[in-house]
């Protein structure tokens, strides 16, 4: 099962100036063959099907709390993408076409299918895949996807970070990169464990440092790199006989309990305009408050 905490990963910045265009460039993370849907229903599903978790504890608790993190991830790009296309419209009747600047849109469907919102698709609006999970059952194969996954992820990532200079897109892209590291080097020394093979002497994968990315050089200095979350009260203690040691670069690896202090949920204003909530959403507001009266009496 799963707690939910209604608190983003990061802090994003109050940042609120419209780009659709960003907003669809960023949904790659999202609903990508190496979007963040991928990494969590990869994990989730590995996880579900897991043989042998007593026998095999360590690898099952790694494969099934960084799955849990993944939740957090595609909630941050949701918000990214959701804070890229605030403001893109302005309320007016129907019959100004409130909506005309939809039509100069890389994807539309922002302005049609949502109420200007994130989608579970791809940057260029194709539906996010069931057939993008790798799930053989084999623990050195799905180990080696999940490395694979890992580090394509990165490069997307980096991709999508040379496409915009929008300070909340490059803000949670940072925070990603170096959390995306910390996977990445996790499943690394998983295989290392089982095989023997310096596999994390590969990393990083492309050879360009985090710290050449100042918002992921933040973090870095945070040490966030060094820390695997325990996302959970009481379960997945044995991912330490996994993460341990010294980081390739310098440091101890640590384990945190519980996660990230993270920053709150930006507030989505009401879009009139799109019939969100409703086109008269100050009454589905007074009828919030009478149901809160009537539940305190």
């Amino acid at each position: 099962m799963y707690l939910r905490i209604d608190r983003l990963q990061i802090e994003l910045p109050k940042v609120w100036e419209p780009d659709p265009n960003a907003a669809a460039a960023v949904q790659e993370l999202f609903g990508g063959r190496f979007g963040e849907m991928s990494t969590l229903m990869n994990y989730t599903m590995q996880s579900f099907n897991f043989r042998g978790r007593t026998k095999r504890r360590p690898f099952y608790d790694l494969i099934a709390n960084i799955a849990a993190e993944e939740l957090g991830h595609i909630e941050l790009v949701a918000a990214v993408v959701n804070q890229l296309l605030v403001g893109a419209t302005e309320t007016a009747p129907p019959t100004e076409a409130p909506l005309e600047p939809g039509k100069e849109a890389r994807n539309s469907h922002f302005f049609i299918n949502t109420a200007q919102t994130a989608m579970a698709v791809n940057s260029m609006g194709e539906p996010w895949r069931g057939d993008y999970v790798f799930n053989s059952g084999t623990l050195i194969l799905d180990l080696l996807h999940n490395f694979f996954l890992e580090n394509g992820a990165r490069l997307h990532k980096l991709r999508v970070y040379e496409m915009t200079t929008h300070p909340v897109a490059r803000e949670a892209v940072g925070y990603l990169i170096v959390r995306g590291g910390v996977h990445a080097l996790a499943y690394a020394k998983a295989l290392e464990a089982l095989t023997g093979v310096d596999v994390p002497k590969m990393l990083p994968i492309p050879k360009i440092r985090d710290d050449a990315i100042p918002e992921a050089a933040k973090y870095r200095r945070m040490n966030v790199h060094l820390t695997l979350y325990r996302f959970s009260p009481d379960d997945y203690r044995q991912i330490a006989a996994i993460w341990r040691g010294e980081h390739p670069d310098g440091g101890a690896l640590v384990i945190k309990d519980g996660p990230p202090p993270g920053g709150p949920i930006p507030e989505l204003p009401d879009l009139p305009e799109s019939f969100a909530p409703d086109y008269d959403p100050e009454a589905l507001a007074e009828m919030a408050q009478f149901l809160l009266k009537k539940k305190k009496t």
